[in-house]
């Protein structure tokens, strides 16, 4: 990886955004930071460096893209990246600058067409906001529900605007969605929507916290239906951009992009890095799951363009 410049940063954060954060990451402890969202007791405390580290994780998101765009690599991975809630002018739930939306919109600015997949159980509010009013990138975000889940945002409702209207849409899945229901979803929007949009680049949000014993989501999740959508995104050689996100189980973590490193490289999958009991949902949990799954598909595709 390289350093991010500034001029890169700036195609999706301000000016004095970046320079405050130059600030809190050179003097964290010195005056009050949170205008920028950068808060001791929040979820994105500054701290020693953190300019220089985000410039590092940001880059190598971009050396990711250019390996792509220049066809050395058909994919190309950054664990570190995927910080899809950093805003223009404030930093938010751990993430500083916005990479999945700076490679987004670089590619846009190049005429491209690009299909961000978000598959993070927490909404990319982030990516949708930089991309609210344009039909140049097509955002499609599954996450767990905003009624029970940070930030809060995330609904059907949420479509975007003037040429961008239809090009956010949002999958809002009730908690404790297990692989099934999870499963159906994807197939039901994101093959449906990238067949019709036509990207030229796919990027994708990989974030590993909708496995079942991540601590801060309720998602049920399991390394089964993670391979079913990562070997379906590999499977349609887009030229794919692709980056972590968040994950708190660290087992999971290991094993999860483990699994999807293999899925990338188009090579078997080893049995040992698989749940070896995923959650299934019986009964009137499984009907209940099923019946508001259904919902929010046909709420999401019917705000499509």
């Amino acid at each position: 990886p390289r350093d991010a410049t500034r001029n890169e940063l700036l195609r999706i954060h301000s000016p004095d955004y970046v320079d405050g954060v130059t600030r809190a990451s050179a003097h964290p402890e010195a005056g009050d930071h949170s205008r920028w969202g950068l808060a001791a007791f929040g979820d994105t405390p500054p701290f020693a460096g953190m300019h220089e580290v985000s410039l590092l994780t940001t880059g190598a998101t971009l050396v990711a893209m250019e390996e792509v765009l220049a066809g050395r690599l058909s994919v190309a991975f950054n664990g570190a990246g995927g910080l899809h809630h950093a805003m223009r002018d404030r930093a938010s739930g751990f993430c500083i600058y916005n990479d999945p939306a700076i490679v987004c919109g670089l590619l846009a600015d190049r005429g491209m067409r690009v299909a961000y997949v978000d598959i993070d159980a927490h909404h990319g509010d982030g990516v949708q906001a930089a991309f609210y009013d344009t039909d140049r990138v097509l955002m499609i975000s599954l996450h767990e529900s905003g009624r029970t889940l940070f930030p809060g945002t995330g609904f059907a409702s949420e479509r975007g605007t003037g040429a961008g209207a239809g090009y956010s849409v949002n999958v809002a899945l009730p908690a404790y969605t297990d692989d099934a229901a999870y499963v159906r979803a994807f197939d039901a929007v994101v093959p449906e929507l990238l067949a019709r949009y036509r990207p030229d680049v796919l990027v994708t949000q990989q974030g590993i916290d909708p496995h079942f014993d991540d601590p801060l989501t309720h998602l049920l999740l399991s390394t089964r239906a993670r391979a079913h959508v990562v070997g379906w995104l590999a499977a349609q050689r887009y030229p794919w951009v692709a980056m972590g996100g968040g994950g708190y189980a660290l087992d999971a973590v290991r094993r999860t992009w483990a699994m999807e490193y293999f899925l990338m490289l188009g090579a078997a999958v080893p049995a040992e890095l698989h749940d070896p009991d995923p959650p299934v949902l019986v009964g009137d949990r499984r009907r209940s799951i099923d019946q508001a799954t259904d919902e929010v598909v046909r709420e999401a595709l019917a705000a499509a363009w």
